[in-house]
């Protein structure tokens, strides 16, 4: 009579986490979200509170680009930046912002950065400024290297010669450090 091996439901177990952990995160996250959203609303409907928000973003962002309404957001703005700490905190983050979905896409070129002379460790990071000139730095650009498993990372200024472009999509190769190298090949290779 073959006894099933315990490190074989060890590795089933295991192989179920991969799969479960990932998803109920996922699911409960944006269940959580959307609760908190449906929340600020006296109307109890599933949903409501992050349509409302939806449209209203949807609406704003239409406004703002209509000539006629421009001038009220941006004297709005204007006004709102003269805050000291708030200057500071609104202005970095409509920059970050900005740099994924804006006008002015700034993490759009992966690259490799050598971090050791011989070049044999890298580390993948996107150029946000291919010029430093002006701050009296020229031949350097401007280098964000986002960290694994975490949505921050380190901005570095690094001498052109030591940065080599990457042969994949911008949002493959941030998908990749941020999975710590895990994902994010296989889909730079769908989109090339």
């Amino acid at each position: 009579m073959n006894k099933f091996p315990l490190n074989r439901l060890i590795r089933y177990f295991l192989r179920g986490l991969i799969f479960v952990v990932p998803l109920t995160l996922t699911v409960y996250i944006i269940y959580e979200i959307i609760e908190w959203l449906d929340g600020l609303i006296p109307i109890k409907v599933p949903g409501l509170g992050l349509l409302i928000i939806v449209c209203a973003i949807t609406i704003l962002g239409y406004l703002a680009s209509f000539f006629i309404t421009r001038p009220i957001f941006d004297q709005f703005e204007k006004y709102f930046t003269k805050i000291p700490l708030v200057s500071i905190l609104y202005s970095s983050i409509k920059d970050l912002i900005g740099a994924f979905v804006g006008d002015k896409k700034r993490f759009n070129v992966p690259v490799t950065v050598a971090l050791d002379d011989s070049g044999t460790i890298l580390k993948i990071g996107f150029i946000t400024c291919d010029d430093l000139e002006e701050i009296g730095l020229p031949g350097y650009v401007s280098v964000y290297l986002p960290h694994s498993y975490n949505f921050s990372g380190n901005h570095f200024l690094v001498e052109k010669s030591k940065v080599k472009t990457c042969k994949m999509r911008s949002t493959a190769a941030m998908k990749f450090v941020v999975s710590g190298g895990v994902s994010g090949l296989k889909d730079s290779e769908q989109e090339k």
